[in-house]
């Protein structure tokens, strides 16, 4: 099929978007144009969370029945108004320019490619000449082992955010749109990554500890069957996490949807995983009327 160009202005910027048609999930018929769309329509609430941070894309060019690709590069071919961030690599050997997407008129050009997943670290660049700069968010990612699902997902990040409150650090929770649960914490003043990586390590080892039939913090497979594991690893500076309000590869357009507290009681009540998926449809009619549940402020 002969690729189909449109030539658009968005937030006053001129771009090119292609093949609105092509379907890019098969089982629903979600087209790229409907993907491009939605992440127009979200901006006012998923930009503030990727803003001044380096952009990991993961691609599905041909649909997410098809081979995806991450890319970190800023590809060649992006307009010249696409901010960058040139941040050393974790292997010490050269460096990386990332895009940064921190306007609509990027998100759209993003979303373009085939990006269907945008990955954020917990850092932002500011105006600091070294980077990665020190964390500003703690994460814990609570991934069900075989035998759990969502539900003790739900009591676990019930757990977490009962030892960040006794911490007095103010936490949002979001599901990743895939199997489980992601706990935040603002992280104020400053910390260095060694710190945060510590108290996160911490807060996974005293759960643990305290329910030890149903937590691990052990990464191990053989050690995860019947237990959620909380990943505290990836409070790193090279790591990344689905960013929230993100579509996520699925079957069906699933979305990292930030949830209240009182919904996350409420799964785990009625033990109704269904509770906690929604679609980039029904999050769109979500923050139209309860607003950004992750922001911090």
């Amino acid at each position: 099929m002969a690729r189909q160009e449109t030539r658009v202005t968005v937030g006053g910027r001129e771009l090119t978007v292609s093949n609105l048609e092509k379907v890019l999930f098969p089982e629903s018929g979600f087209t790229k144009g409907e993907l491009i769309d939605y992440y127009a329509k979200i901006a006012p609430a998923m930009l503030p969370h990727l803003e001044d941070r380096p952009l990991t894309m993961k691609r599905y060019p041909d649909g997410v029945e098809k081979a995806f690709f991450y890319e970190k590069h800023v590809p060649a071919h992006a307009p010249s108004w696409v901010r960058t961030l040139t941040v050393p690599s974790a292997e010490g050997e050269g460096a990386v320019e990332y895009a940064v997407v921190s306007d609509l008129p990027t998100l759209v050009w993003a979303a373009n490619l085939g990006t269907i997943e945008f990955h954020v670290p917990l850092w932002r660049a500011g105006r600091r000449r070294r980077l990665p700069a020190p964390p500003d968010l703690l994460v814990f990612d609570l991934d069900p082992g075989e035998g759990t699902g969502l539900v003790e997902c739900c009591q676990v990040a019930l757990w977490v955010d009962d030892l960040l409150q006794s911490r007095h650090l103010a936490s949002r929770v979001k599901t990743s749109g895939s199997k489980g649960i992601q706990v935040y914490a603002l992280l104020e003043g400053k910390t260095s990554w060694a710190t945060s990586r510590a108290d996160a390590h911490a807060i996974a080892l005293e759960l643990e500890k305290e329910h030890p039939d149903v937590v691990t913090s052990n990464m191990k497979k053989s050690l995860r069957r019947g237990k959620v594991l909380i990943d505290w690893s990836q409070n790193h500076a090279s790591k990344t996490t689905i960013g929230a309000y993100s579509i996520r590869g699925r079957a069906r357009p699933t979305v990292s949807t930030p949830v209240n507290w009182k919904e996350v009681h409420e799964c785990l009540r009625t033990g109704d995983s269904a509770t906690l998926e929604f679609t980039s449809a029904e999050v769109l009619v979500r923050v139209e009327k309860l607003g950004d549940l992750f922001a911090f402020s």
